[in-house]
C-alpha cells in the first residue's frame, strides 16, 4: 500500500422530516435505532477518526450520541425538503476542528444499512491505493433498459435487434447511496460529493429504504443473517 492512509472523518446526515417513512432514522431495526447500524458500522472501521451525525432533531441527536457519535446540530434552513446532502455536510466538516486537507471524509447514509463487515475498510484503502480523489459505492447492474424519445422508444444499453445474455452484456453499475469517499476540496470547490479522479467500490447487497416495503426488505435480510447489520 502506498503509504499511510490519512485520518478518515465520517460524517451521516440525519434530518428528522420525513415524509413517506416517519421518522425512520431511529425507527427499530434488528434490536436497535436505524442510523445506529451506520454509526456502528463507521466506529468499527479501523481507519476511521471519528463519527460526526448532523441533525436538526433532538432525538436523533440523542440515539447518535448513546451510541457513541458526536452530534453537529443543523440548522433548519439546512434541513428542509430541499436541502442538499452536500449544504449539511459543508456545515458539519466546518465544525470539525481536526479535519484538514490531507484528511478523507466518509459520508454515510443511514438509510442504506446493508453493508459487508469490510466494506469501509476496503473501500478506504482502495480509495487510498487508487490516489483517487472521490469514490462512489456501487452495485451491479444488470437489466434492460429503455426511454422515449423523439424517434419512438429507445434501447438505451443494448441492440433489442442482437439481445446479449445478461452476463455477456458489459459491466455496469448502479449508484447506490450507501457511502462515499472524498479529499476535502472536491466538495468544496464544486459543492459536490464527486469530482477529481473517481473511482468505484462494488458492493453485493445494498437497499436504501425510503419506504415502508424497503424497510421490511432489510429487516428480512438482517433476519437471514443472524439480525446483524453487516454479512459475515
Amino acid at each position: 500500500m502506498k503509504g499511510t492512509i490519512p485520518p478518515v472523518y465520517a460524517i451521516i446526515p440525519a434530518r428528522g422530516g420525513s415524509k413517506r417513512l416517519q421518522r425512520k432514522n431511529v425507527l427499530p431495526l434488528g434490536g436497535k435505532p436505524l442510523i445506529a447500524h451506520s454509526i456502528e458500522q463507521a466506529m468499527s472501521c479501523p481507519y476511521v477518526r471519528s463519527v460526526q451525525v448532523t441533525t436538526d432533531d433532538r432525538e436523533i441527536a440523542d440515539v447518535a450520541r448513546k451510541y457513541g457519535a458526536e452530534v453537529v446540530d443543523r440548522p433548519e434552513t439546512l434541513a428542509q425538503d430541499t436541502s442538499t446532502s452536500e449544504s449539511a455536510v459543508l456545515h458539519a466538516m466546518e465544525a470539525m476542528t481536526e479535519l484538514n486537507e490531507d484528511s478523507i471524509v466518509l459520508f454515510m447514509q443511514c438509510t442504506s444499512p446493508v453493508r459487508a463487515e469490510d466494506d469501509l475498510k476496503k473501500a478506504i484503502e482502495a480509495f487510498h491505493e487508487k490516489g483517487a480523489d472521490s469514490m462512489l459505492s456501487v452495485s451491479p447492474c444488470h437489466v434492460y433498459l429503455w426511454r422515449s424519445s423523439n424517434e419512438g422508444l429507445v434501447s438505451v444499453n443494448y441492440d433489442y435487434r442482437n439481445r446479449q445474455r445478461r452476463q455477456d452484456m458489459e459491466p455496469e453499475y448502479n449508484e447506490n447511496g450507501s457511502f462515499y469517499l472524498f479529499k476535502p476540496w472536491v466538495i468544496r470547490e464544486n459543492n459536490n460529493r464527486l469530482g477529481g479522479k473517481i473511482a468505484l467500490h462494488v458492493m453485493d447487497e445494498c437497499v436504501d429504504i425510503d419506504s415502508l416495503i424497503d424497510f421490511r426488505r432489510v429487516e428480512e435480510f438482517l433476519t437471514q443473517r443472524g439480525g446483524k447489520s453487516t454479512s459475515s
